[in-house]
């Protein structure tokens, strides 16, 4: 599991922005896919664990956007 992480760290390191928005346009997708296919019973709590899991993920990550924009917004007005 250990070499695993590392390859990931490794891919992650090699990629760009693009690579990183093809894998969540994929997860998104996957996620569509599995959504249309569950029974009409289970599909009210899979959107609720699904927003859950959108809001845990989300805040944490745009408040690390908004503080490495916070911090280079200065830089280019220095420059």
């Amino acid at each position: 599991m250990k070499k695993l992480f590392e390859y990931a760290d490794q891919y992650i390191q090699q990629s760009d922005w693009k690579d990183l928005a093809m894998i969540k346009f994929c997860l998104a997708a996957m996620g569509v896919l599995i959504g249309v296919s569950l029974p009409k019973k289970h599909r009210k709590t899979a959107l609720w664990i699904a927003g859950g899991v959108f809001a845990a993920t989300y805040l944490p990550l745009m408040a690390k956007f908004f503080r490495i924009a916070a911090g280079r917004g200065r830089a280019f007005t220095d420059a």
